[in-house]
């Protein structure tokens, strides 16, 4: 039996319909209506006024009658509707939008998050915000690299250690393609952000104070760099051959776990000799 295609317009009209259906009009500071309710939930035209759109423009979303809603709209649709975050997600998905970076970006790591990053060991694991902010680290990954509890917090920053740092400069044996790769990704998250003040000032202090990141950022390269594989030479352990993923959790999208893993033989016993110090 062949599964149907999803009609993502008469689907949209569907979850509308549904989503306004559900709601308490006694929840809402909306002008009262005598008239009796028909229908559970909110009427159109109180949807319409919510959402700062009119009540024609919802009768046609809710009839699947072809309009495609911008994702200013599908935002207010959002908010009128009181969706939580999976809805939310839902609802622009259907309208084939993007949606906004809801809320301010992460700057210290999700309990759990945290604890998932010791529970890795012997792993090297490390948490990350979209800019690149370093918001928990273990072990394992402190001895690989650096212990970025020494540094600052406005230092902890894998971007700046790469492009600044006189031990991390040098860390990597394929430099020139580790941070063509993390600029373009830097650029990817700075799109979807672009509003983050602290995003902008940061590429704005790379731009001035480094030529190379500059001249990479002026090509415009885009890259989500979710899997890879990196060479560094570290001063103890010598060469150690990594690959990493890079997963992203449903409940904190704005954080990023980075897990290392040892790409041969040789350089899983220098990690054990670096984990055993």
């Amino acid at each position: 039996m062949t599964t149907p295609a999803v009609d993502a317009a008469q689907e949209l009209a569907a979850f509308l319909r549904t989503r306004r259906e559900r709601l308490d009009p006694r929840d809402f500071a909306l002008p009262w209506r005598r008239q009796s309710r028909r229908t559970p939930g909110l009427r159109r035209e109180e949807v319409a006024e919510l959402a700062g759109v009119s009540t024609d423009y919802i009768v046609r979303l809710e009839q699947a009658r072809g309009l495609r809603p911008s994702a200013g709209v599908v935002e207010a649709l959002a908010g009128a509707l009181r969706l939580p975050p999976g809805e939310r997600a839902y609802l622009f998905n259907l309208a084939q939008q993007r949606p906004r970076s809801a809320g301010e970006p992460a700057t210290t790591a999700a309990p759990p998050l945290a604890r998932l990053v010791d529970d890795l060991s012997p792993l090297p694991v490390m948490l990350m915000n979209h800019r690149y902010d370093i918001l928990a680290w273990n072990g394992e990954m402190a001895r690989l690299l650096l212990d970025f509890g020494t540094l600052p917090p406005s230092r902890r920053n894998a971007m700046w250690l790469c492009l600044m740092h006189p031990e991390i400069r040098e860390f990597y044996v394929d430099r020139d393609r580790v941070v063509r790769e993390a600029v373009a990704h830097l650029r990817a998250a700075w799109a979807a952000c672009p509003h983050d003040e602290a995003l902008s000032g940061l590429i704005a202090e790379f731009t001035a104070h480094d030529e190379e990141f500059a001249r990479l950022w002026a090509e415009r390269d885009i890259k989500a760099n979710g899997r890879g594989s990196k060479v560094i030479r570290h001063p103890e352990a010598g060469e150690i051959a990594l690959r990493f993923e890079v997963l992203t959790p449903l409940q904190d999208p704005d954080q990023q776990l980075v897990i290392y893993r040892a790409a041969d033989e040789k350089s899983r016993q220098a990690l054990d000799r670096l984990r055993a110090r």
